[in-house]
C-alpha cells in the first residue's frame, strides 16, 4: 500500500491518510481492461485508487474517444458522486490489474465528522485534481499538438510506476492509442510529434518502443505562444485505429 500510494507526485494523501479512510469505504479489485462504471450511471460517492491506473474516457459521436485523465494511485474518480442526484460524467476502466476504495457520500460525511484532518487532506486532493482538470482544458484550447503531447508526457512521468529504473519514460505501441485520446490528435500527428522528440534528443527509440526523459521535456517547447498557434480538438480528423 504505501509503495503503490507514493508512486505519483501529485497525491497529496499520506500512507496515514489512505490507512484512514480505509476505515470509511470498501475495497475492490478489478481485472484489467475491466469498466468499473457507465456514463450516465448513478453516482453515491466516489473512489481513491490504491494500486494501478484507471482510465477515465468520454466517447463521442464519430466513436472517438477522449481521455480526459489517467487516475494513478493515491488520485481519486468518480468525485461527481459527491453532489445531490449525481450521475457519471465519464466512463471508466482499469488499464491493468487496479485496486480501488470507494466512499459512499454518506460515509464521506461521517469521514468529516470522525476524522477533519483526513478529511481537509483528501478534499485537498479533490481540489488539486481539479485545478489540473482547469489546466488540461487551457492546453486544448491554447495549444498544437505537439505542446500537448509534451505536456500529456509531463503528466505520465510524475507517477513512477509508468518510468523504467533509469528514470525514462517508456510508451510502447498500445501507448499509443491513449496518448491519441488524452491529446486530442490523430495516430499520425502523434507520431509525428514523437518523431521530432526523438530529432531533439528528448527520447529515444528502441524498436516499436520510446523512451522520453522526462527531464528533458521541461524546456522542450516554449509555453509563451499566440493562442491561435493552438489546434482546436474539432478540427482534427480522426481515423479508428484497425
Amino acid at each position: 500500500m504505501q509503495n503503490s500510494q507514493a508512486s505519483h507526485k501529485n497525491s497529496r494523501l499520506t500512507h496515514e491518510d489512505i490507512l484512514a479512510l480505509s476505515a470509511f469505504g470498501a475495497r475492490t479489485s478489478w481485472p484489467g481492461n475491466f469498466q468499473i462504471y457507465q456514463r450516465g450511471a448513478k453516482a453515491d460517492g466516489f473512489s481513491l485508487v490504491l494500486r494501478g491506473h484507471v482510465i477515465l474516457r468520454n466517447r463521442m459521436r464519430s466513436g472517438r474517444g477522449f481521455v480526459p485523465a489517467v487516475v494513478s494511485a493515491g488520485e481519486t474518480f468518480g468525485i461527481e458522486g459527491l453532489t445531490n442526484n449525481a450521475t457519471y460524467v465519464t466512463d471508466a476502466y482499469s488499464a491493468e490489474n487496479t485496486e480501488s476504495l470507494f466512499l459512499t457520500t454518506a460515509r464521506f460525511r461521517e469521514l468529516v465528522r470522525e476524522r477533519p484532518g483526513q478529511a481537509l487532506q483528501l478534499i485537498s486532493q479533490l481540489l488539486g485534481e481539479r485545478a489540473e482538470a482547469i489546466e488540461r482544458l487551457h492546453e486544448l484550447a491554447s495549444q498544437n499538438v505537439e505542446q500537448r503531447l509534451v505536456s500529456a508526457l509531463r503528466r505520465l512521468s510524475r507517477d513512477r510506476s509508468l518510468l523504467t529504473t533509469d528514470g525514462s519514460l517508456k510508451l510502447e505501441v498500445h501507448h499509443h492509442r491513449l496518448l491519441c485520446e488524452m491529446v486530442g490528435a490523430t495516430r499520425e500527428s502523434i507520431a509525428l510529434a514523437l518523431g521530432r522528440l526523438v530529432g531533439s534528443g528528448t527520447a529515444r527509440r528502441n524498436g516499436t518502443a520510446f523512451f522520453i526523459a522526462p527531464d528533458g521535456l521541461n524546456g522542450h517547447i516554449s509555453e509563451d505562444i499566440p493562442a491561435n498557434d493552438g489546434i482546436p480538438v474539432v478540427t482534427e480528423r480522426w481515423r479508428p485505429s484497425q
